[in-house]
């Protein structure tokens, strides 16, 4: 009875109980402008405050549970029994014998025969097999030339002469008139494998297209399957086929198989542009769903630095597609690792599972017949834990959100319009608030962005490279540490009391700060307007749902478990978007060249995601009796780990066969020989051109290869075009340290002729120059690129001979 009657006295900010702040005798405490100050005792106030051992423990079983449910919804690849329409083993075959030439460059024997004749060999036994069904196969092997310009990697022109195409078209027998496109490539970077970029995929298209093939039903409309061979060179081929194939202007969609990792989950992460049947098509067709309009808009903006056929699809062919790709381990992109053996079999049959299912649908479907009609608008689409699926168009999202910010407004409003709201108390006191939590923003950013600077000038830049979580105990400490301790001196030093009120206040602010993204997004047309919303509509109905609970028992055990249940939803779905975007940026941080500091990255997104993630929680900091041994603790990890990293305890690279880590570096021997205007030689010269494609540069190899040092760093050339480098693509923005060690000339297998044709002064100022070229294409590429192996580390390296 003692408790009960206490609790009822406990006035909240905004005065529950108007009569008790009349009477200060009667009054255990007050909240006032300031917050809550204490008149009398105190310690019976705290009993209704959270212990903060039990708060702690709560916070971080509930983090470290929806973190494993996570990735055990990652590591669940085929969810119940495939139909066994797909064979993962026959496709797994393919996959083997197409990796099994090597690398395959574009113009290499391994990529322009062996493979090719290996892909035809096996649509050939598909078209005997269904010779007496339904459908009919044709096969055509197109060598397209052409050019086109691109705002790629800061835009250049792309000139291809004579790439491969394999276009087989399924059909019933009667013909189609619609023609659905599926697009996969066979080419690979110089020094790899390419077991997942792409060979799986067109692995699971040979098997997708027999499965199709042998139906007894015939199709309504028919299927282009297209194994281009030239998506390396920056995306020729499909352009080769969707400007010049007869059979391009019969598409109406297109389904885009492509890798930015090794395994695991294929992704939808762009459609479009618009046509949400597409995505209607995939939410209602595939098998194990993984999609996310996030990762999409993410993509579209830029920031990731890769592209697909997809953009050649949507742009010269004015068609809309689905976009998927394998996104884990990352790593070993473009690496020698990529190797079949990586790719497990599920990842295979949930990958075949999913495609044909998605293009049995649509080849079925009346929208593929006249796409124009069922073009408009987008949708919003995202999956749970990869079980299901979640779509709606994005003009009945753009209703969602504004009725939960309405709302929120209505939940703010009525607080504001309480009788005790005397002089707008809880207006003011809402303002300090959120001021104190965007300062707690700014000062836990700049904190962990200094300490990010001080990591990256003393060399020990991507030391989480190797183990992702070095970099969660070390900048994720203290990102939390310092938002927990400004949150700290703030109750102690500007309201002085615990109090239960300032717990509800500080819910308040995150989610107005919430609620102020969703507004934002919606009304900037972004479907990812979902995740706020998600963020305000959970924890809003659960506060409204424990109202009594709290202002009876105050910051209880019971409490606080139900409080967490209720946001259990949005935050197992944030903390997969958060996965995904560590598990794309980290490897990528590996290869975006020297001008980026990799460790001021992650520490910012490192220190995102806390402050997001806690947004919620600083609830439970005002609403604990204390947070010094919190303090105490993540302090200690925090310094703990700042020593190990600079004493040089995490080296970035391993060749370790489990889990690779290798170090990338470009290395070209050329041959350089300058011309001017008038034709003459002005100067000639042949060395080792060698790239970091990483912020450490050099300082990894230097103590290995003593001949690779800052000696020989040269700069750029402004007067020469590109540096007077022979860059493959142009981005010398992002690689500016540049090593040239001398070396012999260059003697290409057979000799070569260059030849001036003509020169010609444009209007704007400049000379065109016309040149002719003959000889033998040199392949000195080190016979797919040399890897060598440092210890601890590894280090790729690609070879290339230039004349």
């Amino acid at each position: 009875m003692e408790k009960d009657t206490t609790i009822r006295r406990i006035k909240s900010l905004y005065g529950r109980q108007n009569n008790v702040s009349e009477n200060k005798n009667d009054s255990q405490d007050q909240c006032g402008i300031n917050g809550c100050s204490e008149v009398k005792k105190k310690p019976e106030v705290s009993l209704y405050l959270l212990h903060e051992g039990v708060g702690v423990a709560l916070v971080t079983v509930f983090i470290l549970v929806l973190w494993g449910v996570v990735h055990l919804s990652l590591q669940q690849l085929v969810i119940g029994k495939s139909t066994g329409e797909f064979n993962a083993i026959r496709a797994r075959k393919h996959l083997e014998r197409i990796t099994s030439v090597g690398p395959r460059p574009t113009g290499s024997p391994e990529n322009e025969i062996l493979t090719v004749n290996f892909l035809l060999e096996q649509i050939e036994h598909i078209k005997a097999d269904s010779a007496s069904g339904p459908h009919s196969v044709t096969v055509d092997v197109q060598r397209p030339t052409g050019s086109f310009s691109i705002d790629f990697l800061g835009g250049f022109t792309s000139y291809y002469d004579r790439v491969s195409n394999i276009a087989v078209r399924l059909e019933p027998k009667a013909g189609a008139q619609h023609l659905m496109l599926a697009n996969c490539h066979f080419d690979s970077v110089a020094n790899s494998p390419g077991a997942s970029d792409d060979a799986v995929s067109c692995a699971v298209m040979l098997e997708v297209l027999h499965s199709l093939a042998n139906l007894s039903t015939p199709l309504r409309h028919g299927v282009v399957f297209l194994f281009n061979g030239a998506e390396e060179n920056v995306l020729q081929a499909s352009h080769g086929f969707i400007t010049q194939h007869p059979w391009a202007k019969q598409v109406r969609a297109f389904i885009n198989l492509e890798a930015a990792g090794v395994g695991g989950k294929e992704v939808v992460f762009q459609t479009g542009p618009e046509n949400p049947w597409l995505v209607q098509a995939y939410v209602h067709a595939a098998k194990h769903p993984f999609a996310s309009v996030v990762g999409q808009e993410v993509f579209q903006s830029g920031v990731i630095p890769s592209d697909t056929d997809f953009r050649i699809y949507r742009d010269f062919g004015n068609i809309p597609g689905i976009d998927l790709a394998f996104i884990e381990n990352g790593f070993l992109y473009h690496t020698k690792y990529d190797t079949s053996d990586r790719i497990l079999t599920d990842s295979i049959q949930r990958a075949g599972d999913n495609i044909l299912a998605v293009l049995k649908h649509l080849v079925m479907s009346e929208e593929l017949a006249d796409s124009s009609e069922y073009r408009h608008g987008n949708m919003v689409f995202f999956d749970l834990l990869g079980m299901v699926v979640v779509a709606y168009p994005a003009r009945v999202g753009t209703i969602i959100n504004y009725m939960t910010a309405m709302a929120t407004f209505l939940y703010l409003f009525k607080k504001c319009s309480h009788p005790s709201n005397v002089g707008g108390r809880y207006i003011k006191e809402l303002a300090y608030a959120t001021a104190v939590v965007i300062l707690s923003w700014l000062v836990t950013l700049l904190t962990v962005l200094i300490i990010a600077l001080v990591v990256s000038l003393t060399g020990r830049s991507m030391f989480w490279y190797n183990d992702f979580y070095t970099c969660i105990f070390m900048y994720g400490s203290a990102a939390t540490g310092t938002m927990v301790l400004i949150h700290t001196l703030a109750k102690n030093l500007y309201y002085g009391v615990s109090c239960v009120c300032l717990g509800e206040l500080y819910f308040d602010v995150s989610l107005l700060l919430w609620c102020g993204a969703l507004v934002y997004l919606t009304a900037n047309d972004l479907c990812s307007a979902y995740v706020p919303m998600l963020m305000v509509a959970f924890p809003l109905t659960t506060k409204l749902l424990l109202a009594r609970e709290f202002k009876l028992r105050g910051a209880s055990v019971k409490y606080s478990v139900l409080y967490q249940l209720g946001l259990a939803l949005p935050y197992v779905h944030f903390m997969f978007l958060i996965w995904v975007v560590f598990e794309i940026f980290t490897p990528i941080l590996g290869r975006s060249g020297t001008e980026i500091p990799p460790d001021v990255v992650l520490a910012t997104l490192v220190t995102l995601a806390t402050l997001f993630l806690s947004s919620f929680f600083l609830h439970f900091i005002y609403l604990a009796r204390s947070t010094k041994w919190l303090l105490a603790g993540l302090g200690t990890v925090f310094t703990v780990f700042l020593v190990l990293v600079l004493c040089g305890m995490f080296f970035p690279y391993t060749a370790d066969p489990s889990s690779p880590r290798p170090k990338r570096v470009f290395l070209q021997h050329t041959t350089r020989t300058f011309h001017g205007l008038d034709g003459q030689v002005k100067s000639k010269d042949s060395g080792l051109w060698i790239n970091s494609f990483d912020y450490t540069g050099m300082q990894h190899i230097t103590p290995i290869i003593p001949e690779i040092n800052d000696t020989i760093r040269t700069s750029c050339q402004e007067d020469r075009p590109f540096c007077g480098y022979p860059w493959f693509l142009p981005v010398k923005f992002l690689v500016k340290k540049n090593w040239y060690l001398p070396a012999p000339e260059v003697f290409p297998r057979s000799p070569i002729e260059f030849q001036v044709l003509s020169k010609e002064q444009t209007k704007w100022g400049t000379v065109k120059i016309t040149f002719e070229v003959k000889g033998e294409i040199i392949q000195c590429l080190a016979k797919q690129a040399q890897t060598m192996m440092l210890p601890p580390p590894c280090l790729t390296v690609g070879m290339v001979c230039s004349g």
